[in-house]
């Protein structure tokens, strides 16, 4: 588009990214992401499944996936290799038919001598044409039907090897062959003097673009380039050939040698295919495929489908992406755009783009080991998401506001934070009018404040907790569905903790037949193991380490579990387990719980399911140090953790 006096000319759209699309959703793609990655697959593996899947608005690698392999079954199915047979076969039947009618009422016996010479002729098409070779027709309208026998198999064999020989070779009179058989007999020589390794190689392909260029509408710029194309087309026509039935390879090879009348053609043909074979042995040589159609190709259009189905097979691989260091920008844009049009273009081109975004924005790191593994910023954008559904939750059951406060003391941190709805914090001045001016300078106007402007005073406890989180990984936990949610907790309280309560001392420990301390980018990407166990006396053993880590904080304890202890550690740090649980299970779980109460912890136990045998015994533990059971469901866990949580800063605060 270009101003002018008159006003605006628009012109076409000359490409690039589209300026018409829809802002990629990074929030939700990543969620899409995480949500894989906490269901226990790798991170690379939930970025292909979303680009498998696809997004709002585009389709995935799977249905393009799809489209292409209906359109290779089309072709296959629609068609059939007997296209130029066939041809042949009409124009002899025709030659045949219009010699005898010239024969039939001449009384003389060269007449007769004649017909009976084509009485005699073999019944395969490819010898009569042979023996007609040196025939001497009476009838033109025969003549002309043989010699266009000749002239097909010619164009035939020149279409099934070059592009764009259809558009160069206009006609087929004595001076167009001769340029063909000039072209041909250049080639093999240039291509034997790239196989030598001659010096002068570039400029004899430089004077062979020169004098047969119009038959490369590719425009190849090297010897290489021109190789490749010419070795793609040879090995699909190869593919073809192999395609066939014996019979019919026989019979093309005979009829080969009555193109153009002059065996020549099939001659350079073949040495041209033997040196091409040489120099691209990679390229597929040997394969077949089976054709079931009514509809006939000749051999061009049979190397042309052949090309298409070979171009058909690299999409598929690409759009897999089962190759080690599979991208979303490898899939070929012009052969998807050739094979399923412009609309699977913009959907392919879209994939790549997030992908690419994704990585740019840096949600991605590579961890030491080499694997990838969901970035710091991920992990934040994630646990907010997750936070904000938990926030969600605790407004629909107790109409609870969002905690957006860093303290309950509200004693400035010296920092600053935009304002959200139902924040009491005292507004920044400064702040909230240097952003209105630079608003307003931005746009050129506008209201003179705006709510986006104003920026508040973060606040902070005065007093610091010391949380352990403690969550049951055995298998039951993934087996009934609490997997997922179980993690989205983990997310929840930990984003809360690091972005609002940042003086207190959060640890993560899972604990299954062992516990463990993890970090929540090991805990997101944790894989469910079948592993029986529920050490719950091993992970409250590392939740008392912790609190007396930290004597200076409140001791809060969380545990999420679904099942009774079922194993302990013995004397040597070995874990024991037995089911139903042995007495020294029970005996040494109740010792730690005793040991935390007597830190002054505040235990919580949220019990998933409805195990009557975990509920009494999780209730006797409360009991002994004071504790509290949550029986919140899968669906409120988060809810219920992250409230406990909060409703213990607001005792200690």
């Amino acid at each position: 588009m270009s101003s002018t006096d008159r006003g605006f000319r628009y012109g076409r759209y000359a490409g690039g990214a589209d300026p018409l699309a829809p802002p990629f959703d990074l929030r939700g793609a990543l969620d899409e992401i995480g949500r894989d990655v906490m269901d226990g697959s790798s991170p690379r593996a939930a970025m292909r499944e979303l680009l498998r899947r696809g997004t709002e608005g585009s389709r995935g690698l799977d249905d393009l996936a799809r489209r292409v392999w209906q359109r290779r079954s089309e072709i296959t199915r629609r068609h059939n290799l007997d296209g130029t047979l066939a041809q042949v076969r009409e124009l002899l039947d025709r030659a045949l038919q219009a010699e005898r009618r010239e024969l039939f009422p001449g009384p003389d016996d060269d007449a007769r001598f004649r017909e009976a010479q084509l009485d005699a002729l073999p019944p395969d098409t490819a010898r009569a044409v042979t023996e007609l070779a040196e025939y001497d027709w009476r009838s033109s309208e025969a003549r002309e039907a043989y010699q266009q026998i000749r002239d097909l198999m010619g164009q035939q064999l020149l279409e099934q090897r070059f592009e764009g020989m259809k558009q160069a070779l206009q006609s087929t009179s004595a001076e167009d062959v001769e340029r063909v058989q000039q072209m041909l007999a250049d080639l093999n020589e240039l291509l034997a003097a790239h196989a030598r390794g001659d010096d002068d190689v570039g400029r004899r392909f430089d004077e062979f673009m020169r004098n047969h260029g119009e038959f490369f509408p590719e425009n190849p710029r090297t010897v290489d380039e021109l190789i490749d194309a010419l070795a793609a087309r040879s090995a699909a026509a190869q593919r073809m050939l192999n395609s066939m039935s014996p019979e019919q390879r026989a019979e093309l090879s005979q009829l080969s040698q009555q193109a153009f009348g002059d065996p020549r053609l099939a001659q350079q043909l073949g040495q041209l295919d033997a040196q091409l074979q040489a120099l691209r042995p990679g390229e597929d040589w040997q394969g077949s495929e089976r054709f079931r159609g009514q509809d006939p190709l000749g051999l061009g259009e049979g190397a042309e489908a052949m090309s298409d189905l070979a171009e058909l097979d690299a999409l598929a691989e690409q759009l897999a992406q089962s190759y080690p260091g599979a991208r979303a920008e490898d899939v070929d844009l012009d052969a998807l755009t050739r094979q399923l049009g412009d609309e699977a273009r913009v959907d392919a081109r879209r994939l790549a783009e997030l992908e690419r975004e994704l990585e740019r924005q840096g949600f991605f790191e590579r961890a030491p080991d080499g694997s990838l593994r969901l970035s710091p910023k991920a992990l934040r954008r994630l646990g907010s998401t997750a936070l904000s559904e938990v926030v969600d939750t605790m407004r629909g059951r107790r109409g609870e506001r969002d905690m957006r406060r860093s303290g309950a003391a509200g004693e400035p941190s010296g920092a600053t934070r935009p304002w959200a709805f139902g924040d009491s914090e005292p507004w920044d001045a400064s702040r909230t009018v240097r952003n209105a001016v630079l608003r307003r300078a931005g746009s050129r106007g506008g209201r003179l404040l705006d709510v986006e402007d104003v920026e508040v005073i973060d606040t902070e406890q005065r007093s610091r907790a010391a949380v352990a989180l403690c969550v049951d990984t055995s298998w039951s936990m993934v087996q009934d569905g609490r997997w997922v949610p179980m993690k989205r907790t983990a997310l929840a309280l930990h984003h809360l903790v690091s972005t609002r309560f940042r003086s207190d001392a959060l640890e993560l420990i899972t604990f299954g037949r062992h516990a463990q301390r993890l970090d929540i980018a090991q805990l997101t990407g944790m894989e469910g193991v079948w592993e029986q166990g529920t050490n719950l006396h091993h992970a409250l053993l590392l939740a008392g380490r912790h609190l007396r880590r930290n004597p200076d904080a409140a001791p809060v304890v969380l545990v999420v579990t679904d099942g009774e202890p079922t194993a302990h550690l013995d004397a040597d740090g070995e874990a024991v387990f037995c089911y139903p649980p042995l007495p020294d299970t029970l005996a040494l779980t109740v010792r730690e719980i005793d040991s935390l109460a007597r830190l002054g912890a505040a235990v919580t136990v949220a019990m998933l399911g409805d195990d009557p045998r975990v509920g009494e015994f999780v209730h006797q533990l409360a009991r002994r140090c004071g504790g509290r059971v949550l029986d919140p469901g899968v669906d409120g866990l988060g809810a219920a953790v992250v409230g406990d949580y909060l409703r213990h800063r607001r005792r200690t605060a």
